[in-house]
């Protein structure tokens, strides 16, 4: 199954005998959530789902968002609706992050089939509502690892022996600034592929063919391990959707620059190259 899925793809299938589970995943950045504005208008029948609160546990040596704590996932996403046999389909504001950071954890968690709604609410022509839902309670229950995923150490020798992209803007790769982590720069052996080029101006994903060919250009071939970081696995999860779109399988390095910048044990990289 694709891993996105178009507005009028979502309007079809609302419509149809078994229509999606929704979730409404609007976020930002620093907060506070945008749960105002899932409550003032949202696609009928979405659940609004708290990225900070409810994708993630709380912020700390593991990062400014590591993954959440099973059991409390596990009940957040059954209150909204979810069941392992039924489809989800994700969406946020328009950039795609937390949407893919929804779509990544509930296909960890061993969720089969998560789509996220290319170019967000912003792309939606169809009806809004501002009726808050109450579904029937679903039967999801995580299973970790179903998704590959990579600690920091993994992420050190992933760098050294396959391919480690680095989804965060290039300047805070380059560590010419920092505003969020203690410092700026990278880890040493990462490629620098920042995951807002991966769409267009709307922010949809780029075809699969241009995606493909821009992975490619950093190293991607068949054979190639790829792993991907960011700041605290958000946009990561963008960077890792961009990839399935682009038919490359990818691991995510949750805890990203956030949890590696930590450690004053971790090497550091500054500058435009990997080492």
């Amino acid at each position: 199954m694709n891993a996105i899925i178009t507005a009028p793809e979502l309007a079809s299938d609302l419509a149809g005998p078994n229509p999606p589970v929704l979730l409404d995943v609007r976020w930002r950045l620093g907060g506070p959530n945008l749960r105002s504005e899932y409550e003032n208008a949202h696609i009928p029948g979405a659940v609004f789902v708290d990225l900070d609160s409810e994708l993630a546990g709380p912020a700390g040596a593991a990062g400014r968002h590591p993954l959440p704590d099973p059991e409390l996932f596990g009940a957040a996403m059954r209150a909204a609706g979810v069941s392992e046999n039924r489809d989800v389909v994700v969406y946020d504001g328009g950039q795609g992050w937390a949407a893919a950071r929804a779509w990544w954890l509930l296909g960890y968690s061993g969720h089969p089939s998560v789509r996220v709604l290319d170019g967000g609410f912003a792309a939606w022509s169809g009806p809004v509502s501002s009726e808050i839902p109450s579904p029937a309670p679903g039967t999801f229950v995580p299973t970790a690892g179903a998704r590959p995923s990579l600690d920091a150490d993994g992420a050190a020798a992933l760098a050294r022996t396959g391919l480690l992209l680095d989804a965060r803007a290039g300047e805070r790769y380059r560590g010419e600034v920092e505003p969020i982590d203690p410092v700026g720069g990278h880890i040493p052996g990462a490629v620098s592929a920042p995951t807002s080029e991966n769409v267009t101006e709307d922010g949809r994903f780029l075809p699969s063919a241009e995606l493909a060919d821009r992975f490619k250009s950093f190293g991607v071939t068949p054979a190639t391990e790829v792993g991907v970081y960011c700041g605290s696995g958000v946009s990561g999860a963008h960077e890792v959707l961009a990839l399935a779109v682009a038919g490359v399988p990818a691991a995510l390095y949750v805890g990203s620059w956030s949890e590696w910048s930590r450690d004053g044990d971790r090497p550091v990289a500054v500058g435009p190259d990997p080492q």
